[in-house]
């Protein structure tokens, strides 16, 4: 077999998993088609409340860390700054759609180690568990400043909690 046959044997392969690989990514998106889209910040969030700067790393259904939401820009990394408010949490991302979660939709505030491509040091993720429209879900963060933001984030669960 002569060496030009083998490259172009090698380039079909490549070119026919990334085909795969997109394929997957949009069948991933039917499937997931019922999650609501995420509701928006409000507009007239008041100054002056904990904001924390850090990494969204993703968002999987909820106790599945392998299986990440794909619909609404909710399946891309990228830089993130989060503030935590008495009403919800407010996630402001670069580049993608920001999140409001209302703190009725907060289920907990909790720890991990690992999610969907993701490995860090033991405990180094905020999961912050909530319900989407019904639909249960997990956000995973890397925040620079872990301890002051799961202080935080923890009183509006405790508030929830409260509430109730």
């Amino acid at each position: 077999m002569s060496k030009d046959v083998s490259t172009l044997i090698v380039i079909g392969v490549v070119v026919l998993l990334l085909g795969l690989m997109v394929a997957g990514w949009y069948a991933r998106k039917r499937r997931q088609s019922h999650i609501a889209v995420p509701q928006q910040p409000p507009v007239d969030l008041p100054a002056g409340h904990p904001s924390f700067n850090g990494k969204y790393v993703s968002t999987t259904l909820a106790g599945d860390q392998l299986n990440r939401v794909a619909v609404h820009s909710l399946g891309f990394r990228g830089n993130c700054t989060i503030e935590v408010h008495p009403a919800g949490i407010a996630v402001f991302r670069a580049g993608e759609r920001d999140l409001w979660i209302p703190r009725a939709d907060v289920r907990g505030i909790v720890r991990a180690t690992w999610t969907i491509d993701r490995v860090v040091e033991q405990n180094g993720l905020q999961v912050i568990e909530w319900t989407l429209d019904g639909t249960a879900v997990d956000s995973y963060f890397r925040m620079d400043d872990p301890e002051a933001s799961d202080k935080e984030l923890a009183g509006v669960v405790s508030n929830e909690r409260q509430s109730q």
